[in-house]
C-alpha cells in the first residue's frame, strides 16, 4: 500500500453562510482528496490585511496517498465547486471558501505554486489555534518549534474566539462497532490494500495473511495436482494459529481488529484445487478445526470480474501469479458466491468493485465506506 501523508488544511469563509461553507467544505475534501481524521473547533476571527467581515475558521488533519502538488491542485478544485471567485485585483479579500495546505507531513516544499509549512502560519492566530485542536505531535521543519512553542511567540494580537463544535465524517462511521471485520476477495481484488487503509484511517490492529511465506505457493502455480494438498494444508495450519494467536491477544490500543482473509477461504480454495478425495479429508480436518474459529462481526467480499482481477494481478508483478488461467480465478469467484449464499448467520455485504479504484480515487473508498456503515446494527 502506498505511504499515507498526513496534510493539515486551514478554512476559511467571511461570505454567505459561513457555517454551511465550512461544513461542506470538510465533506468535500473527505470524499474527494483524503481521510478526514480530526477537525478543530470553529473559530471567529477578524479579516486579517484587509478590511473586511469576521472569519470562520477550522483546521483538518486529512490523510491520504496522494502527493502533495496533487493536493494543492484538487483543493484548488474544491475551492471552485464551493462557489469561491477568486478577483483579478489580487491582494487579500473577501471570500465564500478558502482552504489552505498548512503542512506536509513535515516536509519542507517550495515551488512557484506551493510553500509548505505555509510560510505565514506561524504568524497566524486562525491557523496555530485550530492546529492546536488536533492534537499533533508535529514541529515545523523549519524552526524546530512545536506547535505550543509557535503560540508562545506569535505576535498576532487578533482574538480569535470558539464559536462551536465541527464533526470529523469518520465519527459518523462507527467501525469500532465491530469487534473483528474480515475483508475477503479473489487473487487481486484488493482485500489487503483495503484492509489496510481500513485500519490506518480508523485505529484497528490488522490480521495480515501470510501467503509470502509458504514456500508451496510458487510450486503449487508450477504444478498444482502435486502440490495442490501440501499447500492446503500448509495454509489451514497457518491459517488457524495467526486467526487464534491475534484474536486472542487483543490490542488495549487499537478499536477493533480487521483482517485480509476469513478461514473459510481455505475450504473455498480446497474445493478448486483438490482431488475429490483429498477434498474430503481435508474438509474433515477443516471442520473439526472450524467449529473452534471465531467468526467475523462483517464479513465484506470485494467482488472483481476476472479481467479485472487479471489486469491487478499482471500489475502487482509477483511472478508465480503471472500464469494464473481465467478459469481458476472463475471458480474461485463462484466458490466464495456460493459460500456467502449458504451464509444464513454470518453478517455479510458484498461489494463490486470491478469499476473502482479505492486506491486513487478517494469517492470510491468513500463509498465503501458507507456500504460497510449501512451493515453496523441501528
Amino acid at each position: 500500500m502506498s505511504e499515507q501523508h498526513q496534510v493539515v488544511l486551514a478554512i476559511g469563509s467571511n461570505q454567505g453562510n459561513r457555517l454551511e461553507l465550512v461544513k461542506a467544505a470538510i465533506e468535500h475534501i473527505h470524499r474527494h482528496i483524503g481521510t478526514v481524521m480530526n477537525v478543530s473547533k470553529l473559530y471567529e476571527t477578524p479579516a486579517w490585511g484587509f478590511e473586511g467581515e469576521p472569519f470562520y475558521n477550522c483546521a483538518l488533519l486529512m490523510q491520504t496517498s496522494k502527493p502533495a502538488h496533487e493536493v494543492l491542485d484538487l483543493v484548488l478544485e474544491a475551492e471552485n465547486a464551493l462557489g469561491r471567485v477568486r478577483n483579478s485585483g489580487g491582494g487579500y479579500q473577501s471570500r465564500t471558501i478558502d482552504i489552505d495546505v498548512i503542512t506536509f507531513n513535515e516536509d519542507i516544499i517550495t515551488s512557484d505554486k506551493l510553500q509548505v509549512p505555509h510560510p505565514l502560519m506561524q504568524d497566524r492566530l486562525f491557523v496555530l489555534l485550530p492546529m492546536r485542536d488536533l492534537q499533533l505531535d508535529w514541529r515545523h521543519p523549519v524552526f524546530q518549534k512545536y506547535l505550543h512553542e509557535l503560540l508562545k511567540l506569535s505576535e498576532d494580537k487578533s482574538v480569535c474566539k470558539v464559536v462551536g463544535e465541527l464533526e470529523s465524517p469518520l465519527k459518523k462511521i462507527a467501525l469500532d462497532t465491530f469487534r473483528y471485520i474480515a475483508i475477503e476477495g479473489n487473487i487481486g481484488a484488493g482485500k489487503t490494500t483495503l484492509t489496510c487503509k481500513i485500519a490506518s484511517d480508523f485505529n484497528a490492529k490488522t490480521v495480515l495473511e501470510r501467503f509470502a511465506d509458504n514456500p508451496f505457493l510458487p510450486k503449487f502455480y508450477e504444478d498444482q495436482s502435486r502440490f495442490a494438498f501440501p499447500l492446503e494444508m500448509s495454509f489451514l495450519a497457518d491459517r488457524y494459529q495467526q486467526i487464534s494467536d491475534d484474536l486472542a491477544q487483543f490490542d488495549l490500543f487499537r478499536d477493533f481488529i480487521i483482517a485480509d482473509y476469513h478461514i473459510f477461504k481455505s475450504l473455498i480454495f480446497a474445493k478448486v484445487t483438490l482431488a475429490d478425495d483429498e477434498y474430503r479429508l481435508y474438509r474433515k480436518l477443516f471442520e473439526i478445526i472450524y467449529k473452534e474459529m471465531p467468526k467475523p462481526d462483517l464479513y465484506v467480499y470485494l467482488y472483481q470480474n476476472t479481467d479485472r482481477l487479471l489486469e491487478n494481478i499482471r500489475k502487482r508483478g509477483r511472478s508465480y501469479e503471472q500464469e494464473i488461467p481465467s478459469e481458476y480465478l472463475d471458480s474461485i469467484n463462484r466458490g466464495y458466491l456460493d459460500y456467502i449464499k449458504s451464509q444464513t448467520d454470518l453478517n455479510v455485504l458484498v461489494i463490486d468493485v470491478s469499476d473502482r479504484d479505492f486506491v486513487k480515487n478517494q469517492e470510491d473508498y468513500v463509498f465503501i465506506l458507507d456500504e460497510i456503515r449501512s451493515k453496523i446494527p441501528s
